[in-house]
């Protein structure tokens, strides 16, 4: 008989399992942003994570090549089905099929897991968790500077100081005004040339001006040899588009107005660009009348966003400390970004919906707080194990977990059959604030002696019998067991 084969437990590339405290952190991140976005009045919203791939498929990063770039199948009735690539197309998708029974303007929040078929590789995933805000069915700048004010107030919520982020502001259509002034020959809003360009310069940050360069030319290969083919640019229009990004870099040390006034005085001869410079400074007067200074938000043209769908102002939060990589020093950057995408509701409603929105990576974020050590977040799942101390007691244990959970302290009695050690080795890995014990001597003076294992954790490993258990007398108490509850209740 042949051999069953044995089956490799191994996920696949490009995703990550999470439990216990690192499941927590995103629940407690996405929590605290989404009080501010509920601070300022938007309501949740649910979509499912699978969307038909007509839906989403004009405004995926690579529109000649519909799969790549999402995981597609096609489905019983010979339609083709997608994991959503972002929570902005179900967005559309659902005001569309809502419209006539949604408030106007309609403000949503949601989060949620979202999935790119890209190349894996550190750090970078191919699920990951966003979370969204948007306002649909808004023209005017207001939407787009509450947009820049929340995005900065979620951030500080999170804990992340202000001198460690700043949130770009831009508008599409300066960039549109710039190219539609070099007559690139089949150049227009959306085209396959014009987005090739937004791509290629939304990857400033990351490869610099001289990864830029290759990319609007002929293309660039990576250090893994993949290669990217180019935007295909003649060398006068490259010259021309490297010398705005130059000037968007000095922008980022100038305030909002000074750097407005330069750009209209440098590249201020065409219609579409002067639009783009009347909107950036409608908004910023809106968020200099806040309060909101250029240690929060600042003006920089550089920032496009490279999906096709944007049509005006664009925002990028930063994260701007440095951190020590494989290369050396290199600024942490974006963790999430957004702006106006008036057309994107309009090719499923028939009609145009102005919309904004923004869009948080949590991932990267979680990753920045640890760097910082500036998390926040509270550790602490479960607050009290109940040791087993006799196993023919085990009901009378239960009870006693039963009656902690009553009062809304989380409890747990221990269900596997190891001994006194074994169950405060368990109850550290839970990373449990207490564990209460009940022996014999417990017992016969009708009291529970309570360990507080914060306190004890460094000795828990060393225990060997009851004795030296009982030695660690700062880290527990014994009370009365009628005083159990409020004892528990003063500690946690």
């Amino acid at each position: 008989m042949e051999k069953k084969k044995k089956i490799k437990p191994q996920r696949p590339r490009g995703f990550e399992d999470l439990s216990g405290n690192s499941l927590n952190e995103l629940i407690q991140l996405r929590d605290s942003i989404q009080k501010v976005y509920g601070l300022y009045g938007f309501e949740p919203l649910e979509t499912g994570i699978i969307e038909y791939s007509d839906v989403i498929g004009s405004f995926l990063p690579d529109q000649d090549r519909p799969n790549e770039g999402v995981f597609s199948f096609e489905d019983d009735d010979k339609r083709w089905v997608s994991l959503r690539y972002d929570l902005t197309s179900g967005l559309a998708r659902y005001v569309a099929e809502n419209f006539d029974s949604l408030p106007k303007p309609y403000r949503r929040y949601q989060s949620g897991w979202v999935f790119r078929n890209e190349k894996p590789g550190p750090g970078r995933y191919r699920q990951f968790y966003q979370i969204d805000a948007d306002t649909i069915g808004s023209d005017n700048a207001l939407s787009d500077a509450e947009m820049c004010m929340m995005f900065s107030d979620a951030i500080q919520n999170t804990g992340i100081e202000v001198g460690n982020f700043v949130i770009r502001l831009s508008n599409r259509k300066i960039l549109d005004g710039i190219i539609d002034n070099l007559n690139i020959n089949g150049n227009s809003s959306g085209s396959e040339i014009n987005l090739s360009i937004m791509r290629s310069i939304d990857k400033l940050d990351r490869l610099g001006l001289s990864g830029v360069e290759q990319l609007l030319g002929e293309g660039r290969k990576d250090e893994s040899g993949d290669y990217t083919k180019g935007a295909g640019l003649e060398k006068s229009s490259i010259s021309q588009i490297l010398s705005f990004l130059e000037s968007g870099i000095e922008s980022k040390s100038q305030s909002r107005d000074t750097c407005l006034k330069n750009l209209s005085n440098q590249f201020g001869s065409n219609i579409i660009f002067n639009k783009a410079i009347e909107e950036l400074s409608e908004i910023s007067n809106i968020i200099d009348a806040a309060g909101y200074d250029e240690k929060k938000i600042i003006i920089d043209p550089s920032v496009v966003r490279g999906l096709g769908y944007y049509t005006g102002p664009v925002y990028e939060a930063d994260l701007t400390f440095n951190m020590e990589t494989d290369q050396g020093l290199e600024k942490f950057g974006s963790i999430g970004g957004g702006g106006r995408y008036d057309d994107l509701v309009a090719r499923l409603k028939g009609a145009r919906v102005p919309s904004t929105g923004i869009s948080v990576g949590i991932s990267r974020l979680r990753s920045a707080l640890k760097f910082l050590n500036k998390s926040s977040i509270n550790n602490e799942s479960l607050s009290v194990v109940v040791l087993v101390m006799d196993k023919d007691k085990r009901s009378d244990y239960y009870k006693i977990a039963s009656s902690l959970r009553n009062e809304g302290i989380s409890s747990e009695c221990y269900t596997g059959d190891g001994g006194m050690k074994a169950q405060l080795k368990y109850a550290d890995k839970r990373n449990a604030r207490l564990a209460i014990i009940i022996g014999e001597d417990e017992i016969a003076s009708n009291s529970v002696t309570i360990k507080d294992l914060f306190v004890g954790k460094e000795f828990s490993d060393k225990i060997s019998d009851n004795k030296e258990w009982r030695s660690g007398k700062d880290s527990q108490k014994n009370v009365p067991i009628n005083d159990l509850v409020e004892t528990i209740k003063s500690i946690v």
